[in-house]
This record gives structure tokens, C-alpha cells and sequence, in this order.
């Protein structure tokens, strides 16, 4: 447990340093929706880029692996998305931010560290194939979906060419697409444009957090509930379940890899999922949740390494 603690303690610092700062009235409101559009229009656009282009993709391309991880992913998502639209009743937009938050891991930041300290460099590996998931296919279609909701009145086709535009027009989009091409064509960056993208890359995490906390300040909790418990449950139980099963219909990937992916689906959201949200105006929501479940995630993710090692799945 203090493993996870050691990782996890920076994180609510920061976060702890964003509640104070909007607290004491260093930072308005207004200065922290301006920090979060930093994040999403410049430093996680660099993340994503940098992690396309800084290997190749037929270095690391397992397919089993890739497959179970989009399969679970995926049907989570549907699922979660599904429950909040239709179940719960949420809008468009809400259910598609929801469902992302279930099935999106804070890889980097929190998966990884864990994974690297059990597993070692398999860590890396299935890092990378998860954000190609995460990237490619969930973050998208999770976009895709709420910029959808956000187009009332349009008719079919009206509506798929507005929100392709605001998509092709989307910052992260955009890192995704190029990333990938750079990547595919092995093309390096060279080094001044590589050394900005890095220091834009380096600022998102500690950015993201403060505005987690500085979002924090003044949040009512009344009517967030459902979407806390449907969220928190989701990504901590049911993402590493869904991958299990998926691993179990899908055979071919080697023991240490499928405990590697399963201690990434156990992690919480990823930190900028507010940043994501505040796009429609959904920051305070997913800054609770994404608190919510890195809280949880202390405890959860504790149990489920001990379950790994009492089932002889790792290092003693």
C-alpha cells in the first residue's frame, strides 16, 4: 500500500495547491478555465505527440494484447455511455464525457509507476499499447460523441459535417493524427521543435492537477452521486473485470503483459479528464469524479496486487 501511496501523494498535493490557491482568491475562476485551455490546446496535445512519435509502432504492436485491450475498453464504454443516456437519463454530451471516464486509465502518471515497479520494462510495452487504444479509438469516439450532443436541431448529415469540422478542428485530434502519420513514415522530429513539444508535454500533468483542484473550489455535490458511483465503479471494478474477460475470450497474450494491462485498467481516469470535460461545461463534474477515484484507487488498486501476488503472478 505505501507503493501506491509513494505515487499517488504528489498527485493530491497538487491538487491540494490548486483548492488553496482558488481558496485564498491567488487564482479566479476565470484564470483556471484559462489554465485548462493551456492543457488541452497546447500541453496534451504535445503528451499525445510526443508518445506517437518517440517509437515506432511495429516496435511494440502485440495484436492479442491490442485486441482484448479494445474489446474491454470499448464495451465498457458502450456500456457506460448506454446506462448514463438512456438508464440515467444524462445528455448527449454528459454520457459520452461519462463513459470515457470509466474506460480511460491514467496510464502515465499513475499505471505506469506501479507497473514498472513489479514488472519492469513489460511496463512500457503495454503502456504504449494502451494509449494507442486510449488515443486512437476511445478519446475520438468519446469527442466525437459529445461534440454530436452539442448540435441541436441538425439534421443528419448537417450535423455529422459540424462536428467533423469541430473535430478536425480539435487540438488533440489534430497531435493524434499527425503522431501517427510521423510515426508510420518514421520520421523523427527535429531537435528544437521536439525540445518544445517536451516542455509542453512535461507541463500537462502538474497544469492538469491545479486545475483539478482549483475546479474543486466551491463544488456542490448535491445531484453528482450517480454519476460519482457510476464513474469510480466503473474504471476501478469493472474496466480491469471487462479486460480479464476479454483476455480469457481472446488468448495470446503472455502472463506478465496481461498483468501489466490489468493493473492499467485498475487506474483511475486519466488527470486531464476535467480539462476534457470543461469543454462542455462539465469540468466540476469530472473533477469530483476524477478525485473520487483516485481516492478509491489507493485501496483498490492495494487489493488487487495483493490478489496478483497471493495468485503467484509476481515478484514475492
Amino acid at each position: 500500500m505505501l507503493t501506491v501511496l509513494g505515487i499517488t501523494a504528489p498527485i493530491f498535493i497538487l491538487i491540494g495547491l490548486g483548492f488553496v490557491s482558488a481558496r485564498i482568491a491567488l487564482v479566479n475562476r476565470e484564470q483556471i478555465r484559462g489554465l485548462g485551455a493551456f492543457v488541452i490546446n497546447f500541453a496534451l496535445p504535445a503528451l499525445v505527440l510526443r508518445a506517437l512519435v518517440e517509437r515506432r509502432l511495429d516496435e511494440v504492436l502485440n495484436w492479442p494484447y491490442l485486441a482484448a485491450y479494445a474489446l474491454a475498453s470499448l464495451s465498457l464504454f458502450t456500456a457506460g455511455f448506454a446506462v448514463a443516456r438512456w438508464l440515467r437519463g444524462q445528455g448527449q454530451s454528459a454520457s459520452a464525457i461519462l463513459a470515457m471516464g470509466m474506460s480511460v486509465s491514467n496510464s502515465g502518471f499513475i499505471g505506469y509507476p506501479i507497473a514498472v515497479m513489479v514488472l519492469g520494462q513489460t511496463a512500457a510495452v503495454a503502456m504504449a499499447l494502451g494509449m494507442l487504444v486510449e488515443n486512437l479509438l476511445l478519446i475520438p469516439l468519446a469527442l466525437a460523441l459529445a461534440e454530436a450532443g452539442t448540435q441541436r436541431g441538425s439534421g443528419g448529415w448537417a450535423l455529422l459535417r459540424e462536428t467533423g469540422l469541430r473535430l478536425a478542428r480539435n487540438p488533440l485530434i489534430i497531435a493524434i493524427a499527425l503522431g501517427l502519420l510521423l510515426s508510420l513514415l518514421q520520421i523523427r522530429l527535429p531537435a528544437v521543435p521536439f525540445r518544445v513539444v517536451d516542455m509542453l508535454a512535461d507541463a500537462s500533468a502538474p497544469v492538469a492537477l491545479f486545475v483539478i483542484g482549483g475546479s474543486l473550489y466551491g463544488l456542490k455535490l448535491g445531484g453528482m452521486g450517480g454519476d460519482l458511483v457510476q464513474t469510480a465503479l466503473g474504471k476501478l471494478i469493472l474496466h480491469p473485470l471487462a479486460l480479464l474477460v476479454a483476455f480469457l475470450l481472446l488468448p495470446g497474450v503472455e502472463p506478465q503483459l496481461m498483468v501489466a494491462g490489468l493493473l492499467f485498467a485498475s487506474a483511475p481516469m486519466m488527470s486531464i479528464y476535467p480539462i476534457l470535460g470543461q469543454r462542455f461545461g462539465l469540468e466540476q463534474r469530472c473533477a469530483a469524479a476524477l478525485v473520487a477515484a483516485t481516492v478509491l484507487a489507493f485501496f483498490s488498486i492495494s487489493g488487487l496486487l495483493a490478489l496478483l501476488r497471493w495468485q503467484g503472478l509476481l515478484p514475492g
